[in-house]
């Protein structure tokens, strides 16, 4: 396969802005390629847990918005609902995050769409053809309503993923409630007794007929439940919960299958910003110091390649002084850098099964050529 062309521009600014930078890093790149008169461009993105100061500025956000309106598209930006409990675990209280981590349309030009809806269950179902491991995916269905999809991703380390990419970006965070638990489990939710009133709630909207409640508590029968994850989005109690028990390998596997049901048949365009390098993901109630200096930004057509150059650029970087990077370098006595610093500081994650996945299904290439501008 022909190495696919990823486009890089460093941090340093001296004689322009940083959004200058990543605006001609944009064109530079192909974006104008794209027709985007009068297309809703959706903009996919983290907006960041409060607490959590590792996302990206809402101003990297604008200047996507800013170059999508000059071509003639009409930018929204979007991400869905958590499965975990925090902040983002429906709209309303994803709207006030975004709001108090400064994505509005007053500092980024465009409008915030919740894309799964008010409780992570407005999701559309998507065909993933070739798909090993899931035959239908189900992504919030603002993220399939768009004409075109752009992700701009905060490139960083996560603990069940190895480190949080472009696929990480698109395949779980487009996924809906009921997706995301179908990435992160083998199957059937399971309740929190301690947490559930028997108030009924998941029942009423059980389509399966699958829960009862005999012991004054939800019970969930294995023979009948689907998986659709339907009840974990309207407890008002989060008394339901996904069971987290699937392999991390095939996790990785799934996000793959789930980007490709995201970007399949339509224009698509990714950045990835390879800054404040945080060991873990920026759903995280706190963000550790960066493991490495910041790197640069990345674009390219292919999140494959995308994702590679941005490892391999993290890895030729110095391990920062006081990160857990650097911790368990000086724990284990390492004379010279690991190859991989993210499977030093995640020993138990594989991220290459998910880009060998990501190949096979012909969502792009490892191999690529670095044009850096």
């Amino acid at each position: 396969m022909t190495p696919s062309k990823v486009y890089m521009t460093d941090f340093t600014a001296r004689r322009e802005t940083l959004q200058q930078k990543l605006r001609r890093l944009m064109i530079a790149a192909g974006m104008k390629n794209i027709d985007f008169n009068g297309k809703f461009t959706c903009i996919k993105l983290h907006l960041g847990e409060p607490g959590n100061l590792g996302y990206l500025r809402p101003n990297y956000a604008k200047t996507v918005a800013d170059l999508v309106r000059e071509l003639g598209g009409r930018p929204f930006l979007s991400d869905a609902n958590t499965l975990y409990v925090g902040r983002r675990k429906n709209a309303l209280e994803h709207l006030d995050s975004a709001y108090e981590n400064g994505f509005s349309p007053f500092s980024t030009g465009c409008h915030v769409i919740i894309a799964d809806g008010l409780k992570g269950t407005d999701e559309a179902l998507v065909p993933v053809a070739g798909g090993r491991y899931v035959k239908e995916a189900k992504i919030g269905r603002a993220f399939m309503d768009a004409d075109v999809f752009i992700s701009l991703t905060h490139f960083k380390g996560h603990e069940m993923a190895g480190f949080g990419g472009a696929l990480k970006n698109i395949g779980m965070g487009c996924g809906s409630r009921a997706g995301k638990m179908e990435m992160h489990s083998q199957g059937l939710p399971k309740v929190n007794y301690d947490k559930c009133v028997g108030c009924g709630v998941c029942g009423k909207n059980c389509a399966q007929n699958a829960i009862s409640y005999g012991s004054g508590k939800a019970d969930i029968s294995e023979a009948r439940c689907v998986g659709c994850g339907r009840c974990i989005g309207v407890c008002p109690m989060d008394a339901i919960q996904c069971r987290w028990d699937e392999a991390l390998s095939v996790m990785n596997c799934k996000i793959a299958e789930y980007t490709k049901a995201v970007v399949e048949g339509r224009p698509c365009f990714h950045i990835s910003l390879v800054c404040d390098v945080s060991p873990s993901c920026d759903c995280d109630s706190c963000n550790d110091l960066p493991i490495v200096p910041d790197v640069g930004m990345f674009a390219s057509f292919d999140p494959v390649a995308l994702d590679q150059a941005c490892v391999d650029a993290v890895n030729a970087q110095t391990a920062a002084g006081g990160s857990v990077l650097d911790e368990v370098l000086r724990e284990q006595g390492m004379k010279r850098p690991p190859a991989d610093y993210f499977r030093t500081i995640h020993p138990d994650v594989c991220w290459e099964d998910g880009l060998k996945h990501a190949e096979a299904l012909g969502l792009g290439t490892r191999k690529y050529e670095l044009v850096k501008l």
